[in-house]
C-alpha cells in the first residue's frame, strides 16, 4: 500500500496487479483524527505545488522540508496502527520510500503458554506444599478407589487378564496427560496426585489378579 496525494486530498493506493485501487483515509481503521490529518497535509502540499517560484527560494525549501518530513510522519503513523509496511510517496520529490511498522514492545503481561507451563514468573514463587500435597493425597484416592473398582468388576465378572488389559488401557491414556501437566503451577499437584494413585492401583490390580 502506498500513500500518496491525489489534487488535495490524501489516498492509500494498492496496485493488485490489474489495476491501482485508491482509498480515501477515512474508509481505513486508522481513525478519524489520523485520517484528517491526511488530508490536512495534502492539502498544504497542493498548495506548495501552485505557489508562484518566484517565492523567495529559501522559503519555499523551507516549506517543502516541513511537508516532507511531516508527511513522513504521517506515513509512520499509518503503517503503525496498520501494522503492515508502507510506501510513502514524497509529494516534493516523488521519491518512494518504504516505511516498516516499528517493532512493538513485548508485553508486561504473562502470556498464556507462560502462565500454563510454569515459566520463569512463576520459578521465585514459593511452593503451596500444604495446599498442593492435600490436592495431590484426594486425587490419588479417587484414581486408585476407580481403577480398583474396575479392575475388581472385570476379574469377578470376565477374568482378571481382561481387568490387567483395562488397566494399562486407562494407564496409557491418563500418562501422556500427567506429562504434559508435570511443569503447570496447579494442575502439577493433581498429576502428582493421579501418578501415585495409579502406582498404588496397580499393586492391587496385581494382587487381586495373581
Amino acid at each position: 500500500m502506498e500513500l500518496r496525494i491525489r489534487g488535495e486530498r490524501a489516498v492509500l493506493a494498492a496496485d493488485d496487479g490489474v489495476d491501482v485501487q485508491e482509498a480515501d483515509p477515512h474508509s481505513l481503521a486508522i481513525g478519524t483524527e489520523l485520517a484528517e490529518a491526511l488530508h490536512e497535509w495534502a492539502r498544504v502540499a497542493a498548495a506548495l505545488r501552485r505557489a508562484e517560484p518566484a517565492a523567495s527560494e529559501d522559503h519555499s525549501a523551507e516549506a517543502a522540508a516541513v511537508v516532507s518530513r511531516r508527511g513522513h510522519q504521517l506515513a509512520v503513523r499509518v503503517a503503525t496502527v496498520m501494522g503492515a509496511p508502507l510506501v510513502y510517496r514524497d509529494p516534493v520529490t516523488d521519491l518512494a520510500t518504504l516505511i516498516e511498522p516499528p517493532l512493538r514492545e513485548p508485553s508486561a503481561a504473562p502470556s498464556l503458554v507462560a502462565r500454563l507451563f510454569g515459566t520463569s514468573e512463576h520459578d521465585n514463587e514459593p511452593t503451596p506444599w500444604g495446599t498442593g500435597l492435600t490436592v495431590a493425597a484426594f486425587v490419588a484416592a479417587v484414581l486408585c478407589v476407580a481403577m480398583l473398582a474396575l479392575a475388581g468388576t472385570l476379574a469377578t465378572e470376565t477374568s482378571g487378564w481382561l481387568a490387567v488389559v483395562a488397566s494399562l488401557i486407562v494407564t496409557a491414556g491418563l500418562a501422556p496427560s500427567l506429562w504434559l501437566a508435570r511443569r503447570l503451577p496447579i494442575v502439577r499437584w493433581a498429576a502428582l496426585g493421579a501418578a501415585v494413585g495409579v502406582v498404588i492401583a496397580w499393586v492391587g490390580v496385581l494382587i487381586d489378579v495373581l
